[in-house]
């Protein structure tokens, strides 16, 4: 009796301590729906603002979808040409993912104290997930609709931005399980107790300075180009004026990603038959759209080569965090290190130059955004020629830095043995 009193009222078996199936795919569903109000409520918003006769609240919620759809990088079609849309927002696409990730970080912790995951409820949540961009496939299926999906692939790009980043938060809720595996390398040209951390670490302050670069690089074109006036032409009223704020904001990952493929020399092709890089430039006639405004011109082409230093500075970054963890390893398997991490930049940088650009029509928006292959070369040979050198460098200064202390220490230490025994 005194046992029973003892125990909490509320408190519930374990064996019944669990969450049903159900609760979990609502759990996806409401995720979901989370994602989908990061769009649904501007374009509302800017639909309450701005009725048009000719449009409706059913019109609305389409677009809310198609948007929707279109920030998971699925592809669309527009207009009764069924003109291309694949130009993904990436601003939507990291909200999306991160919120995604966090339903998976909170669904691994409440099943890692039980010391094993209830893959049920993780799969329930996804399952959840896809009920929703069913229903929104569904709802952009009419070819009236301003961006109509296109069945089985907006399916299957939902799906996979959802699995991984639900993956990532169940293995980030775990508490990152398992460990990297040494490369089947020769000891020569790799340590034996491995250096994947380091070439991890290495590739993120990489990209962090090359997105930091690229950042200046599209400022200082926001700065120098005719943004604002574009603005000004376009913007009619207050809801005229959000809605272009809205939409530049969206696509500002993307505008970075150019500018660092222009910084890298590739460039980027804006339309058929264009390009822009530091050294040419050759446009055609591009939408009247702030973003676009700011686009280099051939006026600017002399100067525009002083973006090059931005992936030089990147590139020394990188060498710096390889060569303060190469103080142990020796020159070749240094170099053998820093060329592997500059190796592994060309798939990231493949798939960076894919996920920002798309088209936006037929004919001269066929085309927008950097060559994928070329995106990613570029940061092979930027790091090979940089970062290489450098962390070879890197490492004999660390290494000369740090031989004087311990010369002293074994001199000291000697002398008074000596004293000692005399």
């Amino acid at each position: 009796m005194t046992q029973l009193m003892g125990r909490p009222i509320l408190g519930l078996p374990s064996e019944l301590d669990s969450r049903s199936s159900l609760a979990d795919l609502l759990a996806g569903v409401r995720t979901a729906l989370l994602t989908l109000s990061v769009v649904a409520v501007p374009v509302f918003g800017l639909w309450v603002l701005a009725p048009y006769g000719d449009d409706s609240a059913e019109g609305a919620a389409r677009t809310a979808f198609g948007l929707w759809l279109l920030g998971h990088g699925a592809p669309l079609a527009r207009g009764p040409e069924a003109a291309p849309v694949t130009v993904t927002p990436l601003l939507l696409t990291v909200v999306f993912a991160v919120l995604v990730a966090r339903a998976g970080r909170r669904v691994a912790r409440r099943a890692r104290g039980r010391g094993f995951v209830r893959w049920r409820s993780p799969l329930a949540m996804y399952a959840g997930y896809q009920l929703v961009s069913a229903g929104a496939v569904a709802q952009c299926a009419d070819p009236e609709a301003a961006l109509c999906s296109r069945g089985v692939l907006d399916l299957l790009a939902v799906a996979g931005l959802t699995a991984g980043a639900l993956g990532y938060g169940l293995w980030g809720g775990l508490g990152r399980p398992g460990q990297l595996r040494r490369l089947p390398l020769p000891a020569a040209l790799w340590p034996p107790d491995g250096a994947e951390p380091a070439v991890l670490r290495a590739l993120a302050g990489w990209a962090g300075a090359l997105l930091a670069g690229g950042g200046a690089v599209f400022g200082a074109a926001v700065l120098l180009g005719s943004a604002g006036q574009s603005a000004q032409r376009l913007g009619g009223g207050a809801a005229g004026w959000l809605g272009m704020l809205l939409a530049s904001a969206a696509l500002v990952p993307n505008a970075l990603l150019w500018a660092v493929g222009y910084a890298l020399g590739p460039g980027f092709t804006v339309g058929a038959g264009s390009h822009a890089g530091p050294l040419g430039t050759g446009l055609g006639a591009v939408p009247d759209f702030p973003l676009l405004a700011v686009l280099p011109d051939r006026r600017g082409a002399d100067w525009h080569l002083l973006a090059c230093a931005m992936p030089a500075a990147a590139a020394v970054v990188a060498a710096l965090l390889l060569g303060r963890a190469a103080t142990r390893w020796s020159v070749s398997q240094t170099a053998g290190v820093a060329a592997v991490a500059a190796l592994a930049a060309a798939p990231l940088g493949v798939l960076a130059g894919w996920s920002c650009g798309g088209a936006l029509g037929t004919r001269r928006m066929a085309e927008l955004g950097p060559v994928p292959w070329q995106f990613g070369l570029a940061q092979s040979a930027w790091l090979l020629a940089v970062a290489v050198p450098g962390a070879l460098l890197a490492r004999w200064w660390h290494t000369r830095k740090g031989a004087g202390p311990v010369v002293r220490a074994r001199v000291g230490a000697y002398r008074l043995v000596c004293r000692l025994a005399a």
